[in-house]
């Protein structure tokens, strides 16, 4: 259980309930992590909780809807009521809405994406990330210590940018810019803020003929989750390795 006199660090993992959110919270708890795992789906996320708690770890569900801007400030006060402190900030929530639903059947070519579509997805990709860090900054800072990892993709990448899922694509390009914005506007407060592309995981969104276990997928984000003191920050990385923007 959450308490304001622990040292232990305190990490915050959107869309944890299952997939590279859920794997992410195991990872970081195992390395003796206070984590709050969050989703927007209350249910679930109590059910993934419960089961990390079963195995020992030390983590505590909070519901959240990274689209929801009073969702995100009770995020903010349940953090300085229970815990005082937050160290990590890892934004996995995220959706690929790219010719899902009637109105949007051909969306997987620009030509046919509509306004909806990559407004709702950059409402959860993009702002989603922004307001949690217009959030939970400012307690870094107040401790001279953070890391924000932004899940990112090959998809958004502009030296290899191609054609189809344009909805998703832009809104990927868009987090790795903020990661550049907020890794400026954090220099000299020892927060160190990445993108990290987990490649392609066999998870509800990747799908079951993914090349990669979610155990795999989540080993390059913990690394950017717990990167030391003077480590990189504003960069592109896959399995701990820098890619191209």
């Amino acid at each position: 259980m959450l308490g304001n006199k622990s040292n232990k660090l305190v990490a915050v993992v959107t869309g944890a309930n299952r997939g590279l959110g859920l794997e992410t919270v195991r990872q970081l708890a195992k390395l003796d992590i206070r984590v709050i795992a969050t989703s927007r789906n209350s249910g679930k996320g109590e059910i993934a909780v419960e089961k990390l708690l079963a195995e020992g770890l030390d983590v505590v569900f909070q519901a959240l809807d990274v689209n929801s801007e009073s969702s995100i400030a009770d995020l903010g006060a349940f953090i300085h009521s229970r815990c005082g402190r937050v160290d990590i900030l890892v934004n996995n929530a995220g959706v690929s809405l790219d010719s899902h639903g009637s109105e949007d059947a051909g969306g997987a070519s620009v030509f046919n994406a509509s306004l909806k579509t990559l407004s709702a997805t950059l409402q959860t990709n993009l702002y989603g990330p922004l307001l949690l860090a217009q959030e939970l900054v400012p307690l870094m800072k107040q401790q001279h210590y953070g890391r924000i990892v932004n899940l990112s993709s090959g998809m958004g990448q502009l030296s290899d940018m191609e054609g189809k899922s344009p909805a998703y694509r832009i809104s990927k390009t868009a987090l790795n810019a903020l990661t550049r914005i907020l890794a400026a506007e954090t220099q000299g407060f020892n927060i160190l803020v990445n993108s990290v592309c987990p490649g392609w995981v066999r998870t509800d969104m990747g799908g079951p003929g993914a090349e990669r276990s979610v155990e795999q997928g989540a080993s390059g984000i913990v690394w950017a989750a717990t990167l030391p003191d003077g480590g990189p920050s504003g960069g592109f990385f896959r399995d701990g390795q820098p890619i191209p923007w």
